[in-house]
């Protein structure tokens, strides 16, 4: 299942971080970072439960840029 969530993010190397620990998270298939329209594309792994997984993702975010943002 994929679904998209809107972020807030100040530079597009910024979202380019925010993109690779996303992806890196357990439970994420997928994920694509629009820094231009601020959204974020998550493609999840079958059976994860959506909410802890992107709780996981917002916190691995703010590791790599820490005045981000995921809207969950």
């Amino acid at each position: 299942m994929a679904k998209t969530y809107g972020i807030e993010v100040d530079c597009a190397n910024c979202a380019n971080k925010m993109e690779q620990a996303a992806k890196a998270t357990a439970g994420v298939a997928d994920c694509n970072v629009n820094f231009m329209a601020l959204k974020m594309n998550v493609v999840f792994e079958e059976g994860v439960d959506e909410l802890e997984v992107m709780k996981e993702v917002r916190s691995n975010c703010r590791k790599v840029e820490d005045d981000c943002e995921v809207y969950i």
